[in-house]
């Protein structure tokens, strides 16, 4: 995904609609989008610098994302675009773990941008349905199960690294 800018994901109609979607819009480019590599048309966020922090990094934004995704549920989400927006987030999770490639794959995979620009497709699109609180059980314990699958990858690299 290519973005050469740091302007709002969500229609200004959007933003004006709730506070929570104003607050996704915003979080969502500060975690992808923020920043701009001097020189280029190359941008970046807060989700790029959590990762330079093994582990915990990690961790970080995807407790973030999570929170994202969540706030969007709440605000109408179908339980297929949630489903969408955490396979966005699990991908972005698990290859963002690994060191060197996740930070090189967390500069062009905008997990949370797309997120956002899905969430702007579907608002658009009339499909907004209201709150759906199950799907919000369905986000906690995927993003809680992928913290699990993060710990105990980090815990098996940790076990083979110092192996006699």
């Amino acid at each position: 995904m290519r973005v050469t800018n740091n302007d709002p994901i969500l229609t200004e109609q959007q933003r004006k609609s709730s506070p929570e979607l104003q607050w996704v819009d915003g979080v969502s480019r500060l975690l992808d989008t923020k920043f701009r590599i001097p020189g280029t048309d190359v941008r970046f966020g807060a989700d790029f610098l959590m990762g330079l922090v093994p582990g915990a990094g990690d961790m970080l934004s995807l407790g973030i994302s999570g929170l994202l995704i969540a706030t969007m549920a709440k605000n109408g989400a179908s339980a297929k675009l949630v489903l969408r927006m955490l396979l966005n987030v699990g991908l972005d999770a698990l290859v963002g773990s690994v060191p060197i490639l996740g930070n090189v794959f967390d500069l062009f995979y905008k997990a949370n941008y797309r997120n956002a620009q899905l969430m702007r497709e579907y608002y658009n699109e009339g499909k907004h349905a209201g709150p759906i609180w199950p799907i919000l059980l369905v986000v906690l314990a995927v993003i809680f199960s992928i913290f699990v699958l993060i710990i105990w990858c980090f815990i098996q690299l940790i076990q083979w690294a110092f192996q006699a």
